[in-house]
C-alpha cells in the first residue's frame, strides 16, 4: 500500500490513536499534553487523515469513534524507508555511521544493535 506523507500534527494525532484506539476526538484531545490542542483542531486533523485513508470511524448519532487503518507498524517501515532513500541513499551502515559521528549513539547501543544482527533469522 502506497502512503501519503503526514504533517507533524497528523503524526502527533496518529500516535495518540494508535494508543488508545478506539477513540473519540475528546479522548484524543486528553492524550496531548498541555498545553491541549483545541477540539476543532484534532477533529479537522482527524477528518484529514481520514480523508487520506489512515483512519476510519463508526457513528453513534453524532458522534463518531475512530480507529486506525493502518498500524503502527506499516508507517514505520513507510517513514523509515523515505528517511533512508531522501538522506542516506537507502544505506544502513550511512544512518549508523551518521548517529555514531554525532555521538548519538553509545558503545552499549551499538553492541545492542550488533547482537540483534546476530539473532535475526535470515
Amino acid at each position: 500500500m502506497e502512503f501519503k506523507e503526514l504533517t507533524r500534527a497528523e503524526e502527533d494525532v496518529m500516535q495518540h490513536l494508535w494508543e488508545l484506539e478506539p477513540a473519540f476526538v475528546k479522548d484524543l484531545v486528553e492524550a496531548f499534553p498541555a498545553p491541549k490542542p483545541a477540539y476543532n483542531t484534532v477533529s479537522t486533523i482527524i477528518r484529514i487523515l481520514e480523508t487520506k485513508g489512515f483512519v476510519d470511524h463508526i457513528a453513534y448519532g453524532r458522534t463518531h469513534q475512530y480507529f486506525t487503518k493502518i498500524n503502527k507498524e506499516e508507517y514505520r517501515q513507510f517513514s523509515t524507508k523515505k528517511l533512508m532513500a531522501a538522506y542516506y541513499d537507502n544505506s544502513a551502515a550511512e544512518l549508523v555511521s551518521y548517529f555514531v559521528k554525532d555521538k548519538s549513539l553509545t558503545a552499549s547501543d551499538l553492541n545492542e544493535i550488533l547482537e540483534t544482527l546476530k539473532n535475526l533469522k535470515v
